[in-house]
């Protein structure tokens, strides 16, 4: 028999009341109960960001986070960006820079931009390189990434 908690959430500023399996990590459940599908499932291991979504305002992997962990908190998923089907200034930016090519990573590398920009506006090269380390592209080479977020970047400095 499997145990079940109730949690309380708040995903891109809804409020959530669910009642899960206690061993269901957060991935699964935004996934598969929420429909909040742009969170990927990459290694499964917490390794390569495909997964990433903001926990009160951090990155974290939500396939190496038991949903019920997250109770209380606020998470943050690339759905959150654009609810009116408007691109955020991130995801443009990241379009026209060519920062997207096959889109796996994108969800992830998308969120942790978010978080480096709130954080620090005009991060340098050396703080974006760090900002996406935890995120594994296998198409762009991080090229056009790198130049997506310097030029978010450039936009802050003006």
């Amino acid at each position: 028999m499997m145990m079940k908690k109730n949690i309380h959430l708040e995903i891109n500023g809804e409020i959530k009341d669910l009642t899960v399996d206690v061993n269901r990590t957060l991935l699964e459940v935004l996934r598969e109960d929420l429909n909040l599908t742009g969170t990927k499932k990459g290694c499964n291991q917490g390794e390569c960001g495909a997964c990433t979504v903001l926990l009160d305002g951090k990155p974290v992997s939500s396939c190496s986070l038991l949903a019920v962990k997250a109770d209380g908190k606020s998470i943050f998923t690339v759905e959150g960006l654009a609810p009116e089907g408007q691109l955020h200034p991130i995801q443009q930016t990241f379009n026209e820079k060519g920062a997207i090519q096959c889109g796996f990573c994108t969800p992830g590398m998308i969120l942790v931009t978010k978080q480096l920009l709130d954080s620090n506006p005009s991060p340098d090269e050396q703080e974006i390189k760090e900002a996406i380390s935890g995120n594994i592209c296998r198409c762009t080479g991080y090229v056009q990434i790198i130049d997506a977020i310097k030029a978010l970047s450039d936009v802050t400095k003006k």
